[in-house]
């Protein structure tokens, strides 16, 4: 199989006439200047786009939870009302159409920071794992490539008890989280990895075993100083930050992430370069809440990777997500040039972040993912090729492939019919329920 790019960003720039060769879901072939043949694909053609941090079931609070102003507390509140209705039934529905919209704006994998576990109350499941196992059915069935970042969350807060709807969440103990997380078998397109949910939901004297029990080629995530209150918290009972937390019990490693790393003392900076650590911003949830703006351009100058996610999917737009590195940047520091484009892309197509390390990059040996945008758009017309990151949309993807498979076409998704009928359908069931 073989696709014709009218032009393609390539490790060394932009250009035209590509042909871009495929087998078994991979590129064989990369040939700059080739004449038109095999499957057209007109516009700028990327690599795909990695989300490196999603709650699926949190798309069913879009645009919901904003009464008399909203507060992140009144947010969490409808969020656990929402986890409180899903089993694995509705929740394959729901994320079905979920991961639908991921591929139509941009993105060909996902990492879901996966903590919805057991039935209320907190019963497993005749298959402990029937939540993870919707999930995985849900991205098979959208096309794109999950990797389940199963969560270990076991208090309610340093010290304090899970509640009714966060006993869903927990397995009781380390131990336990990873005897039922090793009954996970991979697929072709479905890769596990693991996350400590934060240092408020783990013990400290569990964190090094979550650490362990995570195999060493795979992820390992975790929600890191997201609001000032953890760092407190955390300071006030261990005497460390979050991050230095993590330091000493010998958890920050280059194969962890973490997520949003939005208030961190010089220290935390330093700590998370010299570990190589990856962080993972998702502007546009860290918007919604009200989180503040984290040292993006800090942390990649101290030699943290960097990487975007959708979170609560309050958004889901690969380049929306992108290009908010630079721009959040530039509000906090009333500079512009805070990202070359190159950096910006690299970013936004960040695989290796959540296991694909074979992802991201149109060179031969690659993962065969692509994104063609429009270049003719109210948005794009006119620009720049290489300014695409800050013009175009989600609605400017016309064509997406995923290991060589062509999931959208001429913007519409081949798999799954109507999307957005599937999500209006499902979240309405919910919230009536």
């Amino acid at each position: 199989m073989s696709f014709w790019c009218e032009q393609a960003w390539l490790p060394g720039g932009i250009a035209s006439g590509v042909r871009i060769d495929v087998a078994d879901g991979r590129i064989t072939g990369v040939t700059p200047g080739s004449p038109r043949s095999g499957t057209v694909l007109t516009g700028l053609t990327l690599p795909g786009f990695a989300n490196g941090h999603s709650h699926a079931f949190h798309r069913a609070l879009r645009g919901r939870t904003h009464h008399e102003r909203g507060t992140f507390w009144t947010w969490r509140e409808r969020m656990y009302a929402l986890a409180s209705r899903l089993d694995p039934d509705t929740y394959y529905r729901l994320a079905r159409g979920v991961y639908a919209e991921m591929v139509l704006g941009g993105y060909t994998s996902v990492g879901e920071f996966h903590y919805l576990h057991h039935a209320p109350g907190g019963k497993p499941y005749a298959d402990p794992n029937a939540m993870g196992e919707a999930l995985r059915q849900a991205a098979a069935d959208a096309g794109i490539r999950l990797t389940l970042l199963d969560t270990c969350y076991l208090a309610g807060g340093i010290g304090v008890e899970p509640d009714e709807v966060q006993r869903r969440f927990s397995d009781g103990s380390a131990d336990s989280w990873a005897d039922r997380v090793g009954a996970l078998k991979e697929g072709e397109l479905f890769r596990v990895g693991g996350a400590i949910h934060s240092v408020r939901a783990v013990p400290e004297d569990q964190l090094s075993e979550v650490d362990n029990a995570v195999p060493g080629h795979r992820p390992l995530h975790i929600h890191l100083s997201e609001q000032r209150a953890e760092n407190e918290q955390c300071e006030a009972a261990t005497g460390f930050t979050p991050t230095g937390l993590l330091w000493d019990n010998g958890v920050l490693e280059e194969r962890l992430t973490v997520v949003h790393a939005t208030h961190l003392t010089d220290r935390d900076v330093r700590w998370l370069g010299e570990f190589r650590v990856g962080a993972c911003f998702c502007p546009t949830t860290e918007r919604d809440l009200g989180d503040g703006i984290g040292p993006a351009r800090a942390l990649r100058d101290a030699g943290v990777r960097l990487s975007i996610g959708s979170d609560s999917n309050a958004v889901v737009d690969a380049f929306e997500e992108t290009r908010a590195l630079e721009l959040d940047d530039r509000l906090a520091s009333e500079e512009r040039g805070r990202f070359s484009a190159e950096e910006l892309l690299e970013a936004g197509t960040d695989h290796a972040a959540t296991g694909w390390d074979e992802v991201g990059r149109l060179v031969e040996g690659a993962g065969a993912d692509l994104v063609t945008v429009s270049l003719d758009s109210v948005r794009t017309a006119g620009i720049e090729p290489s300014g695409i990151l800050f013009a175009a949309s989600g609605a400017d993807v016309r064509h997406v492939v995923v290991a060589g498979r062509e999931v959208v076409r001429d913007g519409t998704h081949l798999l799954v019919d109507r999307p957005e009928t599937v999500l209006a359908k499902e979240i309405e069931a919910l919230w009536q329920s």
